[in-house]
Order: structure tokens, then C-alpha cells, then sequence
């Protein structure tokens, strides 16, 4: 089990989550918006705020800020947020804990991630459809509250160094459908602007650069241990040789060299992103139009299927 207690800059902690659900709530219907009103002013899916409302899900600081601006609270929710202790307890896999201490301290972060986006950038979205694919009810909820909880560390305004080199295969791998990931990507352009993150793509079209066999991480601890991490299908994988953790050191530092700039990666998470956006919108329109030839057909059928009058014949 892994306790974590999100603290603000006095040290002072709130441990009920439900608390910011209910201020919420207060000032949305102050507003005299529905939950779907502001939901599509975020935006975000409706569901979504009922759950924060209700104090079982995790929003993002950007939620909140979002939800300042559109309710005109004067950046309330955002302290709010701040101090609510969103993860006073969480249960990581038993292979997974190790690591998860690991990220609790690290000073720094270094991560190369291929197919699937790191747990550290997931939002609770994209965590959500991932974990449906093995998961079901509330162990689904349960394993989101667990990879998100070793976020706001890395998030916060002094948070540790966190450096990511996605291939580009993290953005083109559908994971939910396009509203998440159009969601997902957003999400990357929002915390890649932190002062403390960088997030940089290696793209599919530059074949020549030497991209690690495995997804991995390099994690450097206040006392200057060094580790290199990495995962098969249900295991961790440790090793703090000094030659190792070297020669992999050098290995990510020469491909972050190679690969594009966070500010040209930016650049194609949002072209990804708004191939994700016209997707979606294409898949609306044709639902919609399958939609109106169903009633169509319908009509047509009750039409044919109404009773009939029987018609008078001429006498011979």
C-alpha cells in the first residue's frame, strides 16, 4: 500500500475529496449551468463532472482552473484544488510499488515510452479505456486512482525534472477512440509547458535514429542512486549497475538529441490532435446521417405497413 498526501505551500492538507465536488456544484448551479452545460464549455464529457461532483473522480488541475474562468470564482477551485489530499490511499500492483516509492523521491525522471503513453502523462481519460481493456467496475476506477496518484508531485509548481521521448507510436496507437485521444494529446500540450517537463517525439519517419529495444526509465534519487526500470508483461526490472545505468544514459541522451524539439513536437501533437478532432466530428456526422435514413426507413415501413382501404371496383 502507498500513501501519498498532496500538500499546498503552507503544508496544510484537506483529506476529503468530496469537498471540492460540493464547492463545485455550488458555484455551477450559482451560474445556473447544468453539468452537461459546463462539461461542453471545458470540455470535457458530462459524466466526468457528475463523478467530480460526487467526489469519486480525479480531476486535473486544468479542470479547475478551466472551471474557475468559465464560473467566475476568482481562482478558488484551483486552491481548492491544491489542497485537497486527492490520494490518501492507493493500491499499486505488488511488482509496482517498488517503483512507485522510487517516483515519490525522485529528483529526476528521464523516461522513453513507445506504443502506449507513460503512466506519468496518461489523463484520467485515456487511463480509464486503458485499464477497461483488462479491468472491469471498480477495479478499473481503483487502478486509475493508482497511476494518477504519482502525478501531482511532478506536476506541482517545483515539481522534479520529468523528460519524455515518445515515439510517435504512443500517438497514433488508438486508445479509447478519437475523443480520447484528441483529449490525450491536449493534455501533453498542457503539461509540456510546465517548467520542469519536457516532452519530445521521436517520429516515425526518421528510421535512422537508435530507439531503445523496450520502453524504460532512468530515475535519479536525492542521494544520487541511479536506476534504470523497465517492465515485461507483469514485472519490473531494476538495475543499478554504474555501467549500466551509464551506457543507458548516454543511449537517451544521443536519441533526445536526435529526435524533434519539445517545441517541434508540439507542434505535431497538435497536428495529431487535430486529426483526431475531424475524425471524431466525421464519425458524429455519419451517425447522424445513419440516424435519419434509420427514421426514414422507419417511416417509410409504417407507411407501407398502416391499414389498408379496400378500393371500390366499377360495376360491370
Amino acid at each position: 500500500m502507498v500513501r501519498r498526501n498532496a500538500e499546498d505551500g503552507c503544508g496544510t492538507g484537506v483529506s476529503n475529496a468530496a469537498l471540492f465536488g460540493e464547492v463545485l456544484r455550488h458555484f455551477r448551479e450559482a451560474a445556473l449551468l447544468t453539468q452537461a452545460a459546463l462539461a461542453q464549455q471545458i470540455p470535457c464529457d458530462r459524466s466526468h463532472v457528475a463523478k467530480v461532483e460526487a467526489g469519486v473522480s480525479v480531476p486535473q488541475d486544468t479542470f479547475a482552473k478551466a472551471c474557475d474562468e468559465i464560473l467566475g470564482t476568482g481562482g478558488m477551485l484551483l486552491r481548492l484544488w491544491k489542497k485537497v489530499d486527492w490520494y490518501p490511499e492507493v493500491q499499486h500492483p505488488d511488482w509496482f510499488e517498488r517503483r512507485a516509492r522510487m517516483d515519490a523521491e525522485a529528483v529526476a525522471l528521464r523516461e522513453y515510452q513507445e506504443r502506449v503513453m507513460p503512466g506519468m502523462l496518461q489523463n484520467p481519460g485515456y487511463a480509464h479505456a486503458l485499464f477497461s481493456r483488462i479491468a472491469s467496475g471498480d477495479e478499473v476506477e481503483e487502478r486509475v486512482r493508482a497511476r494518477l496518484s504519482r502525478q501531482p508531485r511532478f506536476f506541482a509548481d517545483d515539481g522534479p525534472l520529468y523528460v519524455a521521448v515518445l515515439d510517435e507510436s504512443c500517438l497514433r496507437n488508438q486508445v479509447g477512440g478519437p475523443e480520447v485521444m484528441r483529449d490525450q494529446c491536449a493534455h501533453l500540450l498542457s503539461v509540456g509547458q510546465r517548467p520542469n517537463i519536457r516532452i519530445q517525439v521521436a517520429p516515425a519517419s526518421y528510421p535512422e535514429l537508435l530507439r531503445p529495444n523496450v520502453s524504460m526509465s532512468l530515475i535519479e534519487l536525492p542521494d544520487g542512486h541511479r536506476w534504470v526500470y523497465s517492465e515485461s508483461l507483469d514485472r519490473g526490472h531494476f538495475n543499478d549497475d554504474p555501467t549500466v545505468c551509464a551506457q543507458h544514459s548516454h543511449a537517451y541522451d544521443v536519441l533526445r538529441a536526435d529526435v524533434l524539439s519539445a517545441r517541434e513536437s508540439a507542434a505535431l501533437i497538435s497536428d495529431v490532435m487535430e486529426g483526431y478532432k475531424h475524425h471524431a466530428e466525421a464519425r458524429t456526422r455519419r451517425g447522424d446521417l445513419d440516424q435519419e435514413q434509420l427514421q426514414r426507413r422507419e417511416r417509410r415501413q409504417l407507411r407501407r405497413g398502416g391499414p389498408r382501404i379496400p378500393r371500390r371496383r366499377p360495376r360491370p
